[in-house]
């Protein structure tokens, strides 16, 4: 048993490292501002929605928004960081 449990620790391990060993830098943005787009799509569609129930939507629009918004953030902070990689 603690053979396999550290084989498996072993091997995840390895995997990692050979991941990180052979990840490349991202070059291009361009796939994180069409993502960031479309976010800010979905934004807008959601203010819509909410505007035509009448915002009542059991606080879930609310949240929405609020997960949208976050993600929006992220990602406009990735294609900086990518830019700056660059």
């Amino acid at each position: 048993m603690k053979k396999t449990l550290l084989a498996t620790i072993l091997s995840v391990c390895l995997s990692f490292a050979a991941g990180i060993a052979l990840a490349e830098k991202v070059h291009d943005w361009a796939d994180l501002e069409s993502a960031h787009n479309h976010v800010l799509e979905a934004i807008k569609e959601l203010d819509r929605a909410r505007a035509a129930n009448h915002y009542d939507m059991a606080g879930h629009g609310a949240k929405a928004e609020e997960h949208l918004r976050a993600a929006e953030r992220e990602l406009h902070e990735s294609i900086e960081a990518a830019k700056m990689a660059r």
